[in-house]
């Protein structure tokens, strides 16, 4: 079986018995080697001898007090965050199961980059044995900001902070520069050509994915989002990429982002869409229960459509846990229409 997302930290932890992730001292050592928790030279005493505490022994417990005595402030906000980070690492038992309370209880001060760690780690277990580069490049969109680039025509999809990093390091030629073309010109676009060159760079995030015109691309994104919905919720559901919406009313319509969500808020309403937002519309999926598992989910008795979309300064942001909220919400007005029409 071929390895991916080495960053996630897949290989520090093991399965439970359900399929979950469980927290193991491996994973908590890794958190807690963070940068932000390297104690400086000049550190105090109470921090050197917290930190070498835990690192021997990561579930001790810490008290406030503990805490308290560190004389840096920054040191006192970052060990808070940590601990208590880890406190519900502990309480929940799984990976998957401390995400879902952070997200359906409130993060309580946890980063975001710290949750998502957590949707990189719990994606990468979902998609084990996944043999497919398409599906795991459109992954990367639910961990990693994406650029939109409509250079060539269509969509293309690039890792925002690998654009970054090309721009700052000036890797763009002066013809570049001269011609306005963006840093995504010295990507490779994910094809059948190259997409074995995908294993050994996966943690890198330099590979280019074609929302626009390669329905691989979309496929890709579909069973993502299916997988991870079926991982964390424990439902059978079939996620299909789709050219158009069917239902003129529209009634349920799931955003993948904060722009998506916008724009479907706005369908819902009925409102027309001007031609920017429907341009900036980059795929359509069409999410149905399968297995009689719609009655989990109060019979929803339309199809949920799913919109990815950028922003007007062309950025993707996709969030997760939208599928997860968003979802059950839907499932909850259902139910309470269906209540109301059964009297």
């Amino acid at each position: 079986m071929r390895e991916f997302w080495v960053s996630s930290g897949h290989h520090l932890t093991r399965r439970a018995g359900n399929g979950e992730l469980e927290v193991t001292d491996e994973l908590l050592l890794a958190f807690l080697a963070r940068p932000e928790l390297n104690a400086p030279a000049d550190a105090c005493s109470a921090e050197s001898e917290l930190r070498a505490a835990l690192l021997n022994s990561p579930r001790r417990p810490v008290s406030n007090d503990e805490i308290a005595k560190l004389e840096d402030s920054d040191a006192r906000v970052n060990w808070a965050i940590m601990v208590a980070f880890r406190d519900r690492l502990l309480e929940a038992k799984t990976i998957e199961g401390a995400y879902l309370n952070l997200i359906r209880c409130g993060p309580a001060g946890t980063p975001p980059l710290l949750i998502n760690h957590l949707v990189h780690l719990i994606l990468r277990n979902a998609l084990d044995g996944c043999d497919d580069p398409h599906v795991l490049r459109a992954g990367e969109l639910l961990f990693r900001k994406q650029c939109v680039s409509y250079g060539t025509g269509t969509p293309l999809l690039a890792d925002a902070e690998t654009i970054d990093v090309l721009k700052e390091a000036a890797i763009c030629s002066p013809l570049d520069a001269i011609l306005g073309r963006d840093a995504i010109v010295n990507l490779d676009i994910l094809s059948d050509t190259n997409a074995w060159s995908y294993w050994s760079r996966s943690d890198a995030f330099t590979m280019v994915l074609n929302i626009g015109s390669d329905p691989r691309a979309r496929q890709g994104l579909a069973q993502v989002v299916s997988t991870w919905i079926e991982h964390l919720l424990h439902v059978d559901l079939d996620v299909l990429p789709i050219d158009a919406i069917e239902d003129g009313a529209c009634r349920n319509v799931l955003g993948l982002d904060a722009e998506a969500t916008r724009i479907g808020h706005a369908l819902w309403n009925g409102e027309t869409l001007t031609s920017g937002e429907i341009t900036r519309i980059l795929a359509l999926f069409r999410l149905t229960f399968v297995d009689g598992h719609e009655r989990v989910w109060k019979g929803v008795p339309h199809p949920i459509y799913v919109l990815l979309a950028a922003t007007p300064d062309d950025i993707v942001h996709v969030s997760p846990h939208n599928l997860i909220l968003e979802l059950s919400a839907i499932s909850r007005l259902n139910s309470i229409e269906q209540e109301f029409e059964h009297g």
